[in-house]
């Protein structure tokens, strides 16, 4: 039985967001060292919004060990991605890292044509990528940092899914990252948290209309409480973060290995009959949504 931290070994904080995975104290376990793929995403090729640290990582490098090339897209974290590249080709897998600024439609859309010209279709969508950045009280919340978390945590997600959509079939997948907060709240994050409402809803709705018009195609989604990820660091201060992850009623943070199972289980055969739901992987909070 693995044996994780309750609470983070260093309260060092980051000043840029998403945050360097490899400055993290400890650092956040990718995959568990146990597990043995099955070739349950043999061939299939998807695409990771923030794969290159945290959660994306960890989706990025079990998906390749199940079987599937992978593309990462990612901000700037040059040292991050070319880490998880070289993870993901450990396993055997292709790995193409774009880095793409997501509030910027006209360069989703050029990232999709990259890579479609590489690999030909995409089986898999990941929308995983996001920001927070806590705030007191609502009047602190800029009109600038309002419109990025709107752009990055949810308006890409529309622009992405849009310029994806057409190259996708019948038995293909669209996960969505969401978070407790969805249902929560957050008195430090209503912008994040409202975001994170709408991916919901955006989940649902997709999904629907999609099984309506029978495309085949399913659309679920993912919400993670407390995780051990770069995001975490950039954005508490170091009161906040030895605090992090003991509201649960686990006691600690959760890592990214223990979420990523979730996304290749709804990217699976095994969920062929499983859309416009939502997997919360939270340390023990019941969620009634």
């Amino acid at each position: 039985m693995n044996h994780y931290p309750e609470t983070p070994a260093s309260t060092e904080t980051q000043e840029h967001q998403p945050g360097i995975q490899s400055r993290m104290n400890p650092l956040p376990e990718v995959i568990k060292s146990n597990y043995k793929g099955s070739d349950k995403l043999k061939d299939k090729v998807a695409l990771i919004t923030g794969g290159d640290s945290g959660i994306g990582r960890s989706v990025s490098v079990l998906f390749a060990r199940e079987g599937a090339d992978i593309v990462i897209c990612y901000l700037d974290e040059d040292q991050d991605a070319q880490e998880t590249k070289k993870m993901v080709e450990n396993e055997g897998r292709r790995c193409l890292l774009i880095q793409c600024d997501l509030q910027q439609p006209e360069t989703i859309r050029k990232m999709v044509e990259q890579v479609l010209q590489e690999f030909k279709t995409i089986n898999i969508l990941v929308n995983n990528a996001g920001v927070q950045y806590p705030q007191e009280s609502i009047t602190d919340i800029s009109s600038e940092q309002l419109l990025k978390t709107f752009n990055v945590n949810i308006l890409s997600m529309f622009h992405l899914t849009q310029a994806v959509l057409p190259h996708m079939h019948e038995g293909d997948s669209i996960i969505n990252t969401t978070s407790i907060t969805s249902y929560h709240g957050h008195d430090l994050l209503i912008d994040y948290a409202s975001t994170k409402g709408a991916i919901t809803s955006f989940t649902r709705s997709l999904s629907t209309n999609l099984l309506k018009n029978k495309t085949g195609i399913r659309v679920n989604g993912v919400a993670p409480g407390p995780i051990w990820t770069p995001l975490i660091p950039s954005s508490f201060d170091a009161e906040q973060l030895e605090e992090f992850g003991k509201q649960t009623p686990m006691g600690r943070m959760g890592q990214p290995s223990e979420v990523a199972p979730a996304y290749l289980f709804l990217a699976s055969e095994e969920a062929s009959y499983i859309s416009g739901q939502v997997i919360h992987v939270n340390g023990g909070s019941i969620i009634n949504g």
